[in-house]
């Protein structure tokens, strides 16, 4: 199969994680991912070719484009991604077009994906079919009704499938998307869509880190960074509390690449022999697997990694959204977690918190959930791919 990706992330690196986790399922395949935000470092497959957009950025209210580019306008911006984007699917020939969110969200990236919907659908491009690619949870709308319609309306025109990349045991799409019963296209829940590791890359890595067996590893993190100063801050005073021989512990901190470059350095200047802080790493799964405990808010990737790595969490929901607090409220039984408020960013008692869930072990279970979202995902798309040709 031929396959072109779609994939704007605009506040965090969630959404491009898991496009790519998504893609690296799809080995045997040609894969061209298309990525419209800010270029990060992240390892691609051999079968998958990452093209970037000219970026385009939203504000924190996600109602304005801002461009990337200061020497180019949002215009001039707009009309390079259209122009790329039409010259790729002339030259790629794509059998399945992968769209990640849209329609469902990105509402004010229609400018460059409604006209090359209704081209593909009109046969402009040959025969391809047009997948959404969903996430578990959709946002909250100032006008629920008038948004839900907006979406019936393009996924049944425009769209040939939807994958929903959640567990239907543990989050169902009518449970933030009231008009599932209109949807005309097929309809699939893969499973969620989680990155799978080697634990026995942790116990490497604490070789690699110098960890004595009586040290506790730590990690913090804050996915993309745009939101994670509160909690991160919080942590390193929790920690230097803890550092009067009560336990020892080693924090890695992970800021996150979109962190605000000051208050990046307000955190990294706090570093010290215990304490590493950086923006990224390409290994953060191995990090879990070798940690005794995470902190961290709850994104998508970071709950699935939770999951992965089995391991005692302190969890902060971002707040400012349904999103995260309902998804760490369906999983919290599967951990040994604890869902932290603002109450609970206090030093002394995030310390006392820290230091609680270090008496608690690694779990090394079969989770009643399923985590193979991407392979069911892949496997979907290649029967599609063979219906379309029958």
């Amino acid at each position: 199969m031929n396959i072109i990706f779609y994939c704007q992330y605009v506040w965090g690196v969630g959404h491009l994680m898991r496009s790519l986790e998504f893609a690296r399922s799809l080995a045997g395949h040609d894969v061209t991912l298309v990525a419209g935000g800010r270029p990060i470092e992240v390892d691609i497959p051999d079968h998958v070719d990452l093209v970037h957009l000219a970026p385009l950025y939203m504000d924190e209210m996600f109602t304005t484009l801002i461009s990337g580019d200061p020497d180019r306008t949002v215009a001039q911006v707009q009309a390079a991604r259209k122009a790329m984007l039409y010259e790729l699917f002339r030259k790629k020939q794509a059998d399945i077009f992968v769209v990640e969110l849209y329609p469902f969200g990105r509402s004010i990236f229609g400018f460059e994906l409604e006209p090359l919907l209704a081209d593909i659908r009109a046969g402009k491009f040959g025969n391809v079919m047009v997948v959404c690619s969903l996430r578990d949870i959709l946002v909250e709308k100032k006008d629920t009704q008038a948004y839900e319609a907006r979406v019936i309306e393009k996924l049944n025109r425009y769209f040939d499938a939807l994958l929903i990349h959640s567990d239907a045991r543990v989050l169902r799409l009518d449970e933030t998307f009231s008009r599932t019963i209109d949807i005309r296209i097929p309809v699939a829940y893969t499973g969620f869509i989680a990155q799978q590791s080697d634990p026995a890359a942790g116990v490497k890595l604490r070789r690699e880190l110098g960890l004595s067996a009586e040290q506790k590893l730590v990690v913090a993190s804050a996915g993309g960074g745009r939101s994670g100063y509160k909690i991160l801050a919080s942590v390193l005073d929790a920690v230097k509390l803890l550092g009067g021989g009560r336990m020892q512990i080693r924090l890695e901190l992970f800021a996150g690449p979109f962190m605000e470059n000051e208050e990046f350095e307000k955190l990294a200047g706090r570093a010290g022999a215990d304490v590493r802080i950086r923006r990224y790493t390409r290994r953060f799964l191995d990090y879990l697997h070798a940690a005794d405990l995470s902190l961290s808010l709850a994104g998508y990737n970071t709950c699935m990694n939770l999951l992965v790595a089995q391991l005692p969490a302190l969890v902060y929901p971002y707040a400012r959204q349904r999103e995260q607090p309902l998804r760490v409220d369906r999983i919290k039984d599967f951990l040994p977690l604890k869902i932290l408020t603002d109450a609970d960013l206090l030093p002394e008692t995030l310390s006392s918190h820290i230091y609680a869930m270090l008496q608690n072990q690694k779990v090394s279970k079969i989770l009643p959930i399923d985590l193979n979202g991407s392979a069911h995902a892949a496997e979907f798309l290649s029967r599609l791919a063979g219906k379309s040709t029958n």
